[in-house]
């Protein structure tokens, strides 16, 4: 991925805010986001136990948020809509990396597939960038004014993903390389090692995400959020056997995320 293009991308979504807010009647948020991740992958199988606690991630994000119910240039709140009360548009940059093993009945068989099944990890270094709206079921200008701590939301958006995924096997041959590393449910019909690929590459995914807002300050608010994300490729593991040969092999990645942030509102 063009890492100089997602950067200034970056910069453009988080900074043109802060010079129009005056302009467009709002205010602005930022805040940090971290907290662990379950990568639905090719990777074991898929609604096991051992592979759900296995392979799971860690992720990060930083967040900017249109308060569309406050103008910071007045200091006073905006005209009493439905809109400007119940959503936020929030902007937001994520990284998260996971590391993969094959768990389940198939892998810890005492067979060469079991074997060359264990053998085989893999990981992936993931960067988003995209936009959510968020919707408040109670009023914003009232749970910013103190009139309760809890703002339950839900959102729904979309991100660009780069992905950077990679592999490897241990074997008994000294020696060996990648292509003499045969998993007998990926190869494809010429006998070619398939469904393995560790390129870096880009796609988009469709997020969504329920949450809940806690308020510790003026200020400040605490943030917990469960989200969704559902990528529109099956390579951002780096693994995509041929369904025709691994028929479990019906679902493009995704990954359940939750989170835990701190959001702060800017007095300017």
């Amino acid at each position: 991925m063009n890492t100089k293009i997602l950067f200034a991308v970056l910069f453009i979504c988080l900074s043109m805010p802060f010079k129009s807010n005056a302009q467009f009647g709002f205010s602005n948020e930022v805040g940090i986001i971290a907290g662990p991740l379950l990568f639905q992958s090719d990777f074991g199988l898929r609604e096991n136990v051992d592979t759900n606690l296995n392979n799971i991630g860690i992720g990060v994000g930083i967040v900017h948020y249109m308060n569309f119910a406050y103008r910071s240039d007045c200091n006073c709140y905006t005209r009493d809509k439905y809109f400007n009360d119940h959503f936020k548009l929030r902007t937001e940059a994520d990284l998260h990396y996971s590391k993969f093993t094959h768990e389940g009945i198939e892998s810890q068989k005492e067979t060469p597939e079991g074997y060359d099944l264990r053998d085989h990890k893999g990981s992936s270094l993931v960067f988003e960038l995209g936009m959510q709206i968020e919707y408040f079921p109670k009023s914003i200008r009232d749970f910013q004014a103190g009139g309760y701590k809890v703002a339950p939301y839900i959102s729904l958006g979309a991100h660009y993903v780069g992905f950077n995924p990679s592999y490897s096997s241990i074997q008994d041959v000294e020696g060996a390389t990648p292509e003499d590393i045969y998993f007998d449910d990926f190869l494809i019909g010429d006998g070619k090692l398939g469904g393995i690929d560790d390129s870096s590459g880009n796609t988009w995914a469709l997020t969504g995400s329920v949450g809940i807002r806690y308020k510790i300050g003026e200020l400040s608010d605490i943030n917990l959020e469960l989200r969704y994300h559902k990528y529109y490729s099956n390579w951002v593991d780096g693994l995509n056997p041929d369904e025709e040969f691994y028929p479990p092999n019906r679902y493009d990645d995704s990954i359940v995320w939750l989170n835990i942030g701190y959001i702060y509102y800017l007095n300017f």
